[in-house]
């Protein structure tokens, strides 16, 4: 969030006195709040959606639209936002696992990686996205493409976080 010095010239106006009674405004709202060390930040950037129901993927089914719910898309894929962050995915080592190519993926750091779980690593020096594979104190990091070999860290291995949703946008 910018600073309210900062403010002053996106708000059209003079008086810091002013950007703090609107700050002030959106903090009673909700629409802001403090962290731990007092900086502004948003709570939320994003609308709810009507959620109307189940569609078969498979054989064709009678259905019926009836609003079962709002959802919000923050909320549903992102379980801890102030340890989470967003990457674009590029190459199709992860194909398998339905991550495509200009997916975006959401990352939570600090999260411990179980067998299976898809992680963001950096293995010797290279960034990737691959499943964890632990067997006794043996990492193995695995494609979701049989064009990949496994992948055994020769000097590092930093596990960056796991992967804990994908987005994929259709049309623009």
């Amino acid at each position: 969030m910018p600073t309210y010095s900062e403010m002053l010239p996106l708000l059209g106006i003079k008086a810091k006195s002013a950007a703090e009674y609107w700050i002030k405004k959106l903090l009673a709202k909700g629409a802001l709040e403090k962290d731990a060390k007092g900086f502004l930040k948003p709570v939320r950037l994003s609308f709810h959606l009507p959620m109307v129901g189940n569609v078969a993927a498979g054989f064709p089914s009678p259905a019926e639209e009836e609003l079962c719910d709002t959802i919000s898309f923050d909320e549903y894929l992102v379980n801890h936002p102030s340890s989470s962050f967003v990457l674009s995915v590029t190459g199709d080592s992860m194909i398998g696992e339905g991550i495509k190519e200009k997916d975006l993926v959401i990352v939570e750091r600090g999260r411990e990686p179980k067998n299976g779980d898809i992680i963001l690593a950096e293995v010797d020096g290279h960034w990737t996205i691959k499943y964890f594979r632990k067997r006794g104190k043996k990492v193995t990091l695995e494609a979701a493409n049989p064009k990949y070999p496994p992948i055994t860290p020769q000097e590092e291995l930093r596990v960056a976080g796991v992967i804990t949703a994908v987005v994929r946008k259709y049309h623009k």
